[in-house]
């Protein structure tokens, strides 16, 4: 008997593992669910059912067939990478389905065998001799041809076991071996030859009702072989369709036409069979290309693919998968989720939000990839300063990963079930950034809202916020976020009470803060409360050996933004992409494989180097231009010699970018302001006129 283990104890988990014990079709050796005590849990342990908060305790113990109850697509997919290759999975969805289709057979065989007898009369009608036999090898079917063919009178052959009315049967063998004999020849007592099929009946949960025997002629033999094998093909597509279910089916041919919708596909997409069946895959899509004739072109599955289908457009995603029988493409099968809700949710939620602050950190240090020493220490450090309330600043170039980094410092802190707040101190005016961070009183100033508002440190009281391009804030700015470090506590615009915050700050920059503060362009009494715990974020071109296991990574959230299903990057590639010096960091990284992959073919899956779009890779001579500029003179101090590069740096990337100012803050990493400030500085924005 299959040993089957259920993967989430909730309501579905416990309503499976009810109908699996009710219906003994399988043992179920094992019930997995995080909380100990949810129902499923209870009723396992009241069965003697073994009982674990992780699968992996168990999942090697002769487990044959795992069913997914919990409807948590991360679930599936780590159950799916887990498994071993004798293990099937089943959704829950598609478990509860066949657990419904199997009562329905049941229902349906009684009936059968309540019709065979009353339809006797339209057996006897029939041309052809049929002879049913049950387990236990008795006559309960023996038509009025059967009783001409072989001269048994029927009343007499009813309830006896059929080798005592025709000794020459095979049919007995037929319920032992449960193997289809077509188009066998038989001599009869009375002397008579026929060409009879025997058939054992088999229900779909595997329990023999007993056999079937037809006498045909050749002719009618060759008729009902095909049919049957028509069956087949038939009932292999349909356990395909069962199998692959998770909400609304479509299925359609080799040519790409429906064939099949069930009710859920019709409640979603509002077409009926009229509309669907035997017309083109195209014609329930709104927007979107067929995943159908994609399927059936590259003999492909595809996943997670959004259209829109139906007359309201209703939003979806869709799974598609080739059905292939006996090696020849039959079709494909196409799983529907509605999106429609999630996605007007979604909207709202965004509208509500703005662009620069989020309610929750969605990174942790498990999604920070390196393997280099330097990586390794900063990922430590930061691990360690999580633990701590202590201001974290972030420093490294822009790209590096330093929101990540505060993401990950935030879920691994004891704050991590509070809110957390982004901010670009760079993105918002200097004219609203004060009533954003703070809040304002009603009536504050013109257009204030009624009731005023709360900023971003009340939002983020008792979690984090996260002050990125700190380095942007004006002196204003920087005295009031000092007294908020010093004090814990603000002061709303036209507001005069403080108010209490417990807020953990963690700032990052790009700048040379130490500069800035010599130049007085950034306070030392605010350096010194932001620098209680820094960490230096080192870049690309410091840490090339983790370029491999970055590809890795970008490609698998590339795979999932362009529906592709790229599988790695060869050696060649990796070689070309070390050779670069990445100026914008895992950010231009990020850039490339995603200009790659939008060129690559469908059917590629490999990146190759010839896949690998031309980088400006520095030759020897601009190297050595490039280098001379950082020949230190003796005579200059350190401050000298910083600013010479820093200028020098400027200026090529202005030639670079035809003094283009945006493209060339936007490849420095640095703000328009900044930009502007250090032109003006070092006397470069005469040049560009010139």
């Amino acid at each position: 008997m299959q040993r089957v283990m259920i993967v989430g104890a909730g309501k579905d988990g416990t309503a499976l593992l009810k109908r699996i014990v009710e219906t003994n079709i399988v043992e179920v050796a094992a019930m997995i669910d995080k909380n100990e005590h949810a129902p499923g849990m209870e009723l396992a342990r009241s069965l003697g059912i073994e009982t674990s908060r992780h699968w992996k305790t168990v999942k090697q113990k002769n487990i044959n067939i795992v069913i997914e109850a919990t409807g948590n697509i991360k679930v599936m997919e780590l159950l799916q990478q887990e498994k071993h290759p004798d293990m099937v999975i089943i959704p829950g969805a598609v478990a509860h389905l066949i657990s419904e289709l199997v009562e329905e057979k049941e229902l349906l065989i009684a009936r059968l065998k309540e019709e065979t007898y009353k339809q006797q009369t339209i057996f006897n009608s029939t041309n052809d001799g049929m002879i049913v036999i049950d387990i236990d090898e008795k006559i309960i079917l023996f038509n009025k041809t059967a009783e001409e063919i072989t001269g048994f009178p029927r009343e007499k052959a009813m309830g006896h076991k059929v080798n005592e009315v025709i000794p020459s049967s095979k049919l007995a063998r037929t319920l032992k071996t449960r193997e289809v004999e077509t188009n066998q020849e038989q001599v009869l007592d009375n002397g008579l030859k026929i060409i009879t099929t025997r058939i054992p009946m088999i229900d779909e949960a595997g329990n023999l009702l007993g056999a079937l025997a037809l006498f045909k002629d050749i002719t009618e033999i060759v008729n009902l072989a095909e049919e049957v094998t028509n069956l087949k093909e038939i009932q292999v597509m349909l356990e395909a369709i069962i199998q692959s279910s998770e909400e609304a089916i479509s299925v359609v041919d080799e040519e790409g036409h429906g064939i099949l919708i069930n009710r859920a596909y019709t409640k979603m997409t509002g077409l009926s069979e009229e509309q669907v069946l035997g017309k083109p895959a195209t014609a329930d899509i709104s927007e979107g290309e067929s995943m159908h004739m994609k399927v059936l072109q590259t003999r492909r599955a595809v996943r997670g693919v959004r259209m829109k289908v139906g007359p309201a457009k209703r939003d979806v995603i869709v799974n598609v998968a080739p059905v292939i029988v006996n090696g020849k493409l039959k079709g494909s099968v196409g799983v529907i989720q509605d999106m429609s809700e999630i996605q007007k949710l979604t909207t709202e939620l965004s509208r509500a939000r703005q662009i620069i602050r989020t309610l929750e950190a969605k990174y942790s240090f498990e999604d920070i990839i390196g393997i280099s020493d330097e990586m390794k220490m900063a990922i430590e450090q930061a691990k360690l300063g999580a633990k701590t309330p202590a201001t974290v600043l972030l420093r490294g170039e822009s790209g590096t990963g330093k929101e990540l980094f505060a993401h990950a410092i935030h879920n691994a802190s004891d704050r991590k079930y509070n809110k957390f707040i982004r901010v670009n101190c760079a993105a918002i005016a200097e004219s609203l950034l004060e009533s954003e961070l703070f809040g304002y009183e009603e009536g504050a100033f013109s257009g204030a809202k009624r009731g005023g508002k709360r900023g971003f440190f009340e939002e983020a009281n008792n979690g984090s916020i996260f002050l990125d391009e700190i380095g942007e804030l004006s002196a204003n700015m920087q005295a009031k976020l000092l007294r908020v470090l010093q004090e814990n506590e603000i002061v709303k615009v036209g507001g005069t009470k403080p108010v209490p915050v417990n807020v953990r700050v963690i700032a990052a920059t790009n700048l040379n803060i130490e500069k800035a503060m010599s130049e007085g362009v950034f306070r030392e009494d605010l350096y010194y409360r932001l620098n209680r715990y820094p960490i230096s974020i080192p870049p690309l071109r410091d840490r090339k050996e983790d370029i491999p296991a970055l590809c890795q990574r970008l490609i698998s959230k590339l795979n999932q933004d362009y529906g592709r299903n790229i599988v790695s990057v060869t050696g060649q590639a990796i070689n070309i992409l070390t050779q670069h010096d990445w100026p914008g960091n895992v950010r231009e990284l990020e850039n490339v494989l995603g200009r790659t992959i939008i060129f690559m073919e469908h059917h590629e899956i490999e990146i190759e180097g010839k896949h690998i779009p031309m980088l400006q890779l520095p030759t020897k001579e601009s190297k050595a231009q490039e280098n001379s500029a950082f020949v230190h003179n003796n005579e200059e101090t350190l401050a000298d010699a910083v600013e010479r590069v820093e200028a020098e740096v400027i200026k090529r990337s202005l030639e670079v970018h035809e003094y283009n100012r945006t493209k060339t803050a936007k490849a420095l990493g640095i703000s328009l302001r900044s930009l502007y400030y250090k032109m003006e500085k070092y006397n470069l924005a005469n040049n560009s006129m010139q």
